[in-house]
């Protein structure tokens, strides 16, 4: 059975344009939902129902421009012919754009609980609108983003980095030891790219065979390099979907793994000493640093020292690539500050009232973080060999 949640992102440069639309939506969708609901207190009948205690009718909409702390947006408000438009809703926006904002982007990747959406109309009218409205918001945003679900990928991606961090993931009174696994890559333009979320297991080959076969499916092409971590699930899901492809051993998880091997005392120095190994300005002689530091502290630190020359052959791949490309593809610390943001806002949710709700989260942060991506070239990629540039 599968067990993962999934949800693919869009790819390329549409990134940041396509978190652009669907937060803009966003906010556009709510506001317009508020006014609706204030006209149709006003005029004591909803759209096109006719009833005799009317108070007044409705007479068409008018556009005006509002600027968002995510781009401008055109606002359909709405008037009456006794009143005119509801509320001074543009005056009482800018007022309180950020605090309006922030309401309906945490009601939107929280699951659009009522008390979120308070937050916004009480910003804008002084009261909060039914559970019904923040459900037919929730329903539209939603739909927003599963359009984004089957975006191809486009063009070879030379670099594909996989990792995962660990969610306290809690709903229906259970924790569940699940994780958010994130891959991305790097294409020849030289740009990073979102390819995937999903929630699931992270040692779990399942997990990681279901996440690869969704990127195949979508056009994953020209792999060269897979950077990850050492999980044998997660190793055996690459052997299988990109066998051609070399997995990278992230080195910064490696020289984790070895320092939590040595004792206490020993460790900075270890640190120094495995860094030192790693920044070698070939393999062969990070293969004699290897042995000079096992020389040097292999009786102090044995298992330490095991540790690491049992990962240097899958830790040093990354020398095949071109020099100028060494820093940021042998780890995959070009995750850390997402991860970081994932833990922090499930942190601050605490709970959530399912899976579709943890991945909306996660989705959304992962979308805002790497937004920027799309505007700034990662690597050269002109320094790759033409037979890896132009690879199906």
């Amino acid at each position: 059975m599968n067990e993962v949640a999934e949800l693919e992102l869009p790819t390329q440069e549409n990134v940041q344009a396509d978190l652009r639309t669907v937060f803009q939506g966003a906010v556009r969708l709510a506001l317009e939902t508020v006014l609706e609901e204030v006209v149709r207190d006003m005029i004591g009948a909803r759209r096109w129902q006719r009833l005799g205690s009317r108070k007044d009718l409705r007479n068409g909409t008018y556009l005006r421009r509002l600027l968002t702390t995510m781009g401008a947006i055109d606002l359909a408000v709405p008037r009456t012919r006794e009143n005119g438009s509801p509320i001074d809703v543009v005056g009482r926006y800018r007022r309180r754009a950020a605090e309006v904002d922030a309401g309906i982007v945490s009601a939107y990747v929280s699951g659009a609980s009522t008390r979120d959406v308070g937050r916004i109309t009480e910003a804008l009218m002084g009261e909060q609108v039914s559970r019904s409205t923040v459900s037919r918001v929730t329903k539209t945003l939603d739909e927003k983003v599963n359009e984004l679900r089957k975006a191809p990928i486009a063009g070879p991606i030379p670099y594909l980095f996989l990792d995962a961090t660990f969610l306290d993931a809690r709903w229906a009174r259970t924790v569940e030891n699940v994780s958010a696994l994130v891959a991305y890559g790097i294409g020849l333009d030289g740009k990073r790219q979102l390819l995937a979320v999903t929630i699931g297991a992270e040692e779990s080959e399942d997990s990681w065979s279901d996440l690869l076969a969704q990127l195949t499916e979508r056009g994953l092409s020209g792999v060269h390099l897979v950077v990850a971590d050492a999980h044998a699930g997660l190793a055996k899901a690459v052997r299988k979907h990109i066998p051609e492809a070399p997995l990278q051993r992230c080195t910064v998880h490696l020289q984790r793994n070895v320092l939590a091997k040595a004792p206490q005392r020993l460790r900075a120095r270890l640190a120094k000493a495995v860094t030192h190994v790693f920044e070698a300005p070939s393999k062969a002689e990070a293969k004699k640093r290897v042995e000079a530091l096992a020389a040097g502290l292999g009786r102090q630190v044995p298992e330490a020292i095991a540790c690491l020359e049992a990962g240097f052959e899958a830790a040093t791949h990354f020398y095949a690539f071109p020099r100028e490309h060494w820093h940021r593809i042998r780890s995959t610390n070009g995750l850390e500050r997402l991860h970081g943001e994932i833990k922090r806002r499930t942190r601050a949710v605490g709970a959530f009232p399912d899976r579709a709700s943890a991945l909306r989260l996660v989705t959304a942060v992962a979308l805002q973080v790497t937004a920027i991506w799309s505007d700034r070239r990662y690597l050269d990629m002109d320094l790759l060999p033409e037979s890896m540039q132009f690879a199906a």
